[in-house]
């Protein structure tokens, strides 16, 4: 396999995960603007441009005026925001076409008619209206690449770097949401326990597409405690950190057992990895939910940067 079919699949498959995350927290942030009062609403949205790391950027072109409408079309169609969802479909689309021969028809297809669909969803301003039902239509349309990838794709290196690209992502934004939770969306620590911080607790749970899940397990009831564990910890629920790195080792360790050799990704795996399984919520806790999950991003970042430096070795 060429270096460049390695790297197109990863960015294809990592900018499909971003633009579907990106959709779960606005939906996310949405619900939570709708029932508060303008001043509250316009910090929730603050958050979510947080989140995803857009701040400056999104300043650039606002400044300070977190308005509703403002952020959410930043965040799905402004080009000025190179993160928007539509310039992340967009560049999905550019890397899927560049390794056409390396995906079934149906993966370039499912690629090629999302790209088609939100265009023209995302060609003019979106207004409140009909968020919801643009948001929906994000999410459906990378269900549907998701489902040819698993439905149609051999079980080699095209496969491993698909969903090594997926994982790293939503590593990624599982923890970004974990660590802006406890540093933007809470007014003070004095509010930690309160009412609204299991408010919020539940916004990060339906950011992460996990409510469902999480009450099933816990008898709906929500715990701060419960849900650090249930989003860090639990390898039952696919964007939990601990999956993530679950399925990061278990792909990594294809590559590695199709080519006969590791890299310097894999080490730096498995010490997170065993990071993993040593670690309890409270010992998580105790040391503080902010430093490890900055820890973790940080790690993950490095895994990331490995694996695209370690493209030569798979061709």
């Amino acid at each position: 396999m060429l270096g460049r079919t390695a790297n197109g699949v990863f960015w294809m498959a990592r900018y499909l995960e971003r633009a579907e995350n990106t959709a779960r927290l606005l939906e996310a942030g949405f619900r939570m603007a709708l029932t508060r009062d303008l001043a509250a609403s316009q910090d929730e949205w603050r958050s979510v441009i947080t989140t995803v790391g857009a701040t400056q950027a999104y300043e650039a072109v606002h400044g300070a005026d977190y308005a509703g409408d403002k952020v959410w079309n930043f965040l799905l169609r402004d080009k000025a925001n190179p993160g928007s969802v539509l310039a992340m479909i967009e560049g999905a689309r550019t890397n899927a076409r560049a390794v056409r021969t390396a995906l079934t028809r149906e993966v370039w297809e499912a690629v090629n008619e999302s790209w088609m669909a939100l265009k023209d969803a995302l060609a003019r301003p979106v207004r409140e209206a009909v968020l919801g039902d643009v948001l929906a239509a994000i999410r459906r349309q990378m269900t549907l690449v998701r489902g040819a990838m698993d439905g149609t794709m051999l079980r080699n290196e095209i496969h491993n770097f698909t969903r090594i690209g997926t994982f790293i992502e939503r590593a990624d934004n599982t923890a970004r949401i974990l660590d802006v939770k406890y540093y933007v969306l809470l007014p003070s620590v004095a509010w930690v326990g309160s009412s609204l911080d299991n408010v919020q607790w539940e916004s990060v749970l339906r950011s992460l597409a996990g409510e469902r899940s999480y009450r099933w397990l816990n008898a709906g009831k929500m715990d701060p405690r419960g849900i650090a564990q249930f989003l860090i910890l639990d390898q039952r629920f696919p964007r939990s950190l601990a999956f993530c790195i679950d399925k990061l080792r278990s792909n990594l360790f294809g590559l590695a057992h199709e080519y006969g050799h590791e890299t310097g990704a894999h080490e730096l795996l498995r010490g997170l990895g065993t990071r993993f399984h040593q670690s309890s919520i409270e010992t998580i806790l105790d040391g503080g939910l902010h430093e490890f999950i900055t820890e973790f991003i940080a790690c993950n970042q490095q895994v990331a940067q490995a694996i695209e430096q370690d493209y030569r070795f798979y061709a």
